[in-house]
């Protein structure tokens, strides 16, 4: 699948919107960590005002929640039907969003709140095209970037702790996209090398 840049990737989206205007539309950004899948979120959310963003971090199992061994397992440590339920069915029906995020620094839920539907729900995180979450969005974005440009970001962003994170996220995530097809699955492939 070719690559495609910021200004497609909002075009599409806006033609989603334009299709059916009483309808919400949902995209899912998933890919490498280190990608940018957060600030591209960011930068659509500021394209589309009418907009909100979740985060699948936010949907974390407790650890008492999760398999032995889940370091082991892609996407053993998170709560893809509780995103399911809670988040993805409701804004696709146009209802409002309970959204109780699971801090796993504090190791508990953060006080629930109420988010109005919105014409766009952006749901971007690793897991977030899952097969079980298959169904849910009328886009799917498979956000990338060079090895090279991955570790310079993430040692940027983790500093000490980049060795830790690289040889426990990354394999887990890796075997996650060749274990469902995640990149060849999607909808579209956006490669941030070289931007910020």
């Amino acid at each position: 699948m070719s690559s495609i840049d910021f200004s497609t990737l909002t075009q599409k989206i806006a033609a989603l919107l334009a299709a059916h205007p009483e309808q919400p539309v949902l995209i899912a950004l998933d890919g490498r960590c280190g990608s940018g899948k957060t600030t591209l979120a960011g930068q659509l959310a500021e394209q589309f005002p009418a907009s909100i963003v979740f985060h699948t971090d936010d949907y974390y199992l407790p650890p008492a929640q999760r398999i032995p061994d889940w370091e082991k397992t892609p996407c053993a440590n998170m709560d893809l039907a509780r995103l399911r339920e809670e988040l993805l069915r409701p804004a696709r029906a146009g209802e409002p969003v309970f959204y109780r995020a699971y801090s796993c620094r504090e190791g508990a839920y953060r006080p629930g709140q109420c988010i109005p539907a919105q014409p766009l729900s952006i749901v971007e995180g690793s897991y977030s095209h899952h097969p079980l979450l298959a169904g849910c969005y009328d886009l799917k974005v498979f956000v990338t970037c060079s090895p090279a440009e991955q570790t310079r970001r993430l040692q940027a962003r983790e500093g000490e702790r980049y060795p830790s994170f690289a040889a426990r996220w990354i394999p887990l995530e890796e075997g996650y996209f060749k274990k469902y097809g995640i990149e060849e699955k999607a909808d579209l492939v956006l490669d941030t090398t070289g931007h910020c």
